[in-house]
C-alpha cells in the first residue's frame, strides 16, 4: 500500500516537519490543526471561534482528498483547558451528524490558544 501527501491552500500551512494529511489506503490522516484562518493569523479568543475554525481546517484538508469531515471515523480534541470541554462539545455537536466520530478529548499544555484536533476520515464513504 503507498501513501500520499494531501494538501489544502485554504487550510493553515503546517508550520513544521508534517502534512496536512496522508492518505493511505482508504484512510485520510488528517494533522492536528489550531485555530488560524488559512494566511496562518489565530482566529478570535473565544473557544467557539478557535473550534470553528479547526474543524474548517480540518474540513478543508479532507476536500482537498475527496472527502469531508463527516466523513471521519474518529477525532482527537486537544484543550488547554477541559472547562471548555462543554463548550467545545455543544460547537462538536453542531459541526457532525449521528452517528458521530469516536473522540478522545485530552487537556494539554498548547501554548498561544485553546484548542486543536486531528482526524481520520473514512476515504470513499
Amino acid at each position: 500500500m503507498s501513501a500520499h501527501e494531501v494538501t489544502a491552500s485554504d487550510a493553515p500551512a503546517p508550520s513544521g516537519g508534517y502534512s496536512q494529511g496522508i492518505v493511505a489506503g482508504s484512510l485520510l490522516f488528517l494533522s492536528g490543526q489550531g485555530p488560524f484562518d488559512p494566511a496562518g493569523e489565530l482566529v478570535g479568543p473565544s473557544i467557539e471561534t478557535q473550534v470553528r475554525q479547526v474543524f474548517a481546517n480540518l474540513d478543508a484538508v479532507a476536500r482537498a482528498a475527496g472527502a469531508t469531515l463527516q466523513d471521519a471515523v474518529r477525532v482527537g480534541v486537544y484543550l488547554s483547558d477541559l472547562e471548555h470541554f462543554d463548550e467545545m462539545d455543544r460547537v462538536y455537536r453542531e459541526i457532525f451528524a449521528e452517528p458521530r466520530p469516536a473522540r478522545t478529548t485530552i487537556q494539554t499544555a498548547l501554548v498561544g490558544f485553546d484548542v486543536e484536533a486531528d482526524a481520520v476520515v473514512l476515504l470513499d464513504a
